[in-house]
């Protein structure tokens, strides 16, 4: 069984997203859309104040983002 990944609000999520490499494209109502440039991965960040484990383990897995890149900019 896998360690669960931590509890995170989406703006702090978004920051280190910024600091891996991805940029803000757009955002529509609370949801983020971050762009990296030279993997040409996307992801949508929903602006929560704790984003649930599973959403946060769904998005980590759709930009090949492993958990300890995340915990390593906590």
């Amino acid at each position: 069984m896998s360690p669960k990944p931590p509890l995170l609000p989406g703006r702090k999520l978004v920051k280190i997203y910024q600091k891996l490499g991805f940029r803000k494209v757009s955002q529509k109502g609370s949801h983020i859309k971050l762009k990296n440039d030279e993997t040409g991965s996307v992801a949508v960040i929903p602006d929560h104040k704790k984003l649930d484990r599973w959403t946060l383990k769904t998005i980590l897995r759709e930009t090949e983002i492993s958990e300890e890149d995340i915990k390593r900019h906590l």
